[in-house]
């Protein structure tokens, strides 16, 4: 296990994914994206037209696929056999699937393993998700769940999707970020909750340069 692991959880939109990234170039850490490698999951089993209902099938892939999980410049690049994935796994329609592998409870199982392998192989890793502090890395360094009010999440996701040149409606936006939190809040493994002795972390109101900062003078002060 790595001699230094920060788990970083909340909600979608919290911004604990670049926070994370961020974090990790500042420490010299290996960023851990959880969610890419639920998307490598998800993308193999649509690529082999696997039912993503039939668990069974989908637990198979972990025993006949090679999934690669490397950092490079604090980004994590994605392999699924020999072929570069790191951005095939961010469509739409792998997006609308990932619900599928994130709710069993047999794959969280295997997922969760995998991401314990990722931190045998490095010194310092950085981790953000949903469930790190609680299921992944119960015991890790430092634990935060970062926080924002729904109105500000929508924004952010809004503001990220019309970057990409894409303008969905903001209330579609807003109703998505509400049905993505009650589902990640009431799933029986792994529900989306801050560890008990998580560091809790507004960052409505924060930049993402300010939480990255506040989190790293937590690290510092006790190291």
């Amino acid at each position: 296990m790595a001699e230094l692991v920060i788990t970083i959880d909340g909600p979608a939109a919290s911004g604990k994914s670049t926070v994370a990234q961020l974090l990790a170039k500042k420490l010299g850490a290996a960023f851990l994206d959880t969610g890419a490698m639920y998307r490598a999951v998800t993308l193999a089993a649509m690529q082999r037209k696997i039912d993503l209902t039939d668990d069974a099938a989908i637990e198979a892939l972990f025993d006949g696929v090679q999934f690669s999980f490397v950092v490079k410049n604090a980004r994590m690049i994605v392999h699924i056999d020999s072929s570069d994935v790191t951005e095939d796994i961010r469509r739409p329609d792998v997006t609308a699937n990932v619900h599928y592998v994130a709710s069993s409870p047999r794959l969280r199982g295997r997922l969760v393993a995998m991401q314990r392998d990722f931190a045998d192989v490095h010194e310092k890793i950085v981790t953000e998700g949903r469930d790190q502090g609680t299921v992944a890395f119960p015991n890790a360094d430092f634990k935060f769940f970062l926080t924002a009010d729904e109105a500000e999440r929508a924004r952010r996701r809004q503001a990220e999707l019309a970057a990409k040149g894409k303008a969905p409606d903001a209330a579609d936006t807003l109703a998505a970020i509400t049905q993505r939190d009650k589902s990640d809040q009431s799933r029986t493994v792994g529900p989306l909750k801050p560890a008990a002795d998580a560091i809790m972390i507004d960052t409505t109101q924060l930049s993402i340069e300010q939480v990255v900062e506040k989190l790293l003078l937590y690290v510092q002060k006790q190291q």
